[in-house]
């Protein structure tokens, strides 16, 4: 299964090193060249393979196959349209039981991470593992969105890739991550970050107390995600703050 997820990873990144063109196709708000191309790549590995495919750009095929791949062809394709070095192609392969695989290229930087259930987490061969940090006025958090009111972290990043912002959590980069915005991430966007923490032993949850897995293109989710349950807790209690 990860090998498959790599394989459209890697068309995805073949596809783009082709591309002319970087700007809006004109199709629909915020949609890119880059976005189609690489959803195209992608797609035509996924179906040889057998798969259903929940994808951002051209939605929902054969959704009750036993495995549907949730995809985000160019997460970050607004960075990747202005230079911006943080965008990534991120699949996750679903089963009945949830989150079974997962790969995300981080296409800038060239860095590949994944996971399996019950498997781990890495980052180019290397195991991952989240900071440790349990205390958010000492930690270092990735936001996506503006908040209303600072949250009593220590510094602040906003980075403008959810799946690389997540996988930064994974791997103690960031300490953790706030969706500031309200419902504005799909599952393609942090689906296969999840699986990358929650394997790395990092915790990510809806800031609503949703479940954040679903198969529907049209559901919306607010994720937050920290190295420890301790840290998580402050940073859902500060989200809830916000009006």
């Amino acid at each position: 299964m990860l090998d498959v997820l790599a394989e459209a990873a890697d068309a995805v990144r073949s596809a783009l090193a082709e591309l002319a063109d970087w700007g809006p196709a004109g199709t629909r708000v915020g949609q890119y060249h880059s976005d189609l191309a690489a959803d195209a790549a992608a797609l035509g590995v996924l179906a040889d393979a057998g798969f259903g495919v929940l994808s951002e750009e051209s939605g929902l095929v054969d959704g009750d196959r036993d495995v549907v791949v949730v995809i985000d062809p160019v997460d970050g394709s607004t960075n990747a349209s202005r230079g911006v070095p943080w965008f990534a192609t991120s699949l996750c392969a679903l089963d009945r039981d949830g989150a079974l695989a997962a790969v995300v290229l981080d296409l800038a930087n060239g860095r590949t991470y994944r996971a399996s259930r019950g498997g781990g987490a890495t980052c180019d061969g290397q195991r991952l593992s989240p900071s440790g940090a349990v205390e958010l006025r000492a930690s270092v958090v990735g936001l996506s969105g503006y908040p209303t009111r600072h949250f009593g972290w220590h510094q602040y990043r906003a980075l403008g890739a959810a799946a690389l912002d997540l996988c930064a959590v994974a791997g103690g980069v960031l300490d953790g991550y706030v969706d500031c915005s309200h419902d504005a991430h799909g599952v393609w966007d942090y689906a296969g970050a999840l699986l990358v923490c929650r394997e790395a032993g990092a915790v990510v949850a809806d800031a609503f107390g949703r479940e954040l897995l679903v198969r529907d293109p049209a559901a919306r989710r607010t994720p937050v995600a920290a190295a420890t349950l301790e840290l998580l807790e402050e940073l859902l209690a500060a989200r809830s703050s916000m009006p």
